[in-house]
């Protein structure tokens, strides 16, 4: 199974138009970060997912491409 974390917060974040700064700022960590996951460097934390689910109203499934909404 392919993991789509990055692929799904690009779409997450086009669909709301929202800024990488304005995403990170929100959940409380560096843009760099945000940066980072988006560019496939590295994968959010559980705890990353659980606030990217609840701020994106999607679930954790989905954004790790288990489910499609």
């Amino acid at each position: 199974m392919k993991i789509v974390v990055a692929e799904r917060i690009k779409e997450l974040l086009e669909a709301e138009k929202l800024s990488q700064y304005a995403l990170a700022k929100h959940l409380g960590i560096s843009p760099s970060t945000v940066c980072n996951w988006l560019n496939g460097k590295k994968e959010p934390s559980i705890e990353s997912l659980w606030k990217l689910a609840d701020y994106f109203d999607v679930s954790v499934d989905y954004l790790i491409g288990r489910k499609n909404i």
